[in-house]
């Protein structure tokens, strides 16, 4: 499975916890992240990650592409409700383009635990038929 990683720069600790706790899991996957979440992901897990630029650089969009071409199985955007900043990347349009592409999408630590737990069950096979 493909799965994409971007976090707000508040969450991105919570991003690097998050990571070590289930690298089991995600290092049998692909994982693409913005630049600067992915560096930080990588320094404390030694996981390979496929780094876009920094999400106000554009990898937000180069994500989005992504999802758009059916390439991110599963989503996890990690987002700061409480303060969002300009240059962070928009949650909105990683969220509309999951709802039209029909990709799970966890914007919390909550329901990123039961998504990578799901896909640690074999529960997200029905991705693989709908490619």
């Amino acid at each position: 499975m493909n799965i994409g990683l971007i976090a707000h720069d508040s969450k991105k600790k919570l991003m690097q916890n998050f990571c070590i706790a289930y690298r089991g899991i995600l290092s049998k996957n692909a994982l693409f992240s913005t630049g600067t979440t992915g560096r930080l992901i990588e320094e404390v897990t030694n996981l390979s990650i496929h780094k876009f630029l920094a999400g106000h650089l554009g990898g937000e969009q180069q994500i989005g592409a992504q999802i758009e071409q059916n390439e991110i199985d599963l989503m996890i955007f990690l987002r700061d409700p409480t303060a969002p900043k300009s240059f962070e990347p928009d949650v909105g349009y990683i969220i509309r383009l999951c709802d039209i592409h029909n990709i799970p999408l966890a914007t919390n630590l909550a329901t990123a635990e039961l998504l990578i737990k799901s896909l640690d069950r074999g529960d997200m096979e029905w991705r693989e038929m709908y490619k």
